[in-house]
């Protein structure tokens, strides 16, 4: 499973961390980065590539990392075919699969350690989309407001 994360200065550590683990537990990573500490940079340049990603199958799941993530939560779901959520706990990152088919998860560096992160990120990464017809059923009336928007 290929994995992308990317984050801004508020993220980086724990992207760091996280891009890490998930090397040695035998996933491939995409880093779209940031590459360095710089307390300046914007989480969109980061983010927006990764969810473009995700869009075009690349990458087959994300994490996002910024300060709360909620910023990289808003930056995401602006790309059609994205479908993400700023999760801190394992019951969210599982039913987020399940229920909603998440692809990428956003987490906040400043609010959720490593080892809880770690933990919720396995949860998001084993967990898998039932497929049942009610869900399908809201993701498809989800999908239809980027219609609208046509």
């Amino acid at each position: 499973m290929r994995i992308g994360v990317a984050c801004d200065h508020g993220g980086f550590n724990l992207k760091e961390e996280l891009a890490a683990r998930l090397k040695m537990s035998g996933y491939e990573v995409v880093d779209f980065g940031a590459d360095e500490m710089k307390p300046d940079d914007d989480y969109p340049d980061y983010v927006i590539p990764l969810a473009r990603a995700i869009a075009s199958g690349s990458v087959d799941r994300g994490i996002a990392v910024c300060g709360s993530g909620v910023g990289a939560s808003v930056a995401a779901n602006k790309v059609r075919r994205v479908r993400a959520a700023l999760i801190h706990d394992c019951f969210s990152a599982r039913q987020g699969v399940e229920d909603d088919n998440l692809n990428v998860i956003c987490l906040g560096g400043r609010v959720i350690g490593v080892e809880l992160a770690w933990v919720i990120v396995n949860t998001f990464l084993s967990s898998v989309f039932s497929g049942a017809e009610r869900h399908v059923r809201r993701l498809a009336k989800v999908a239809a407001v980027w219609e609208d928007l046509r």
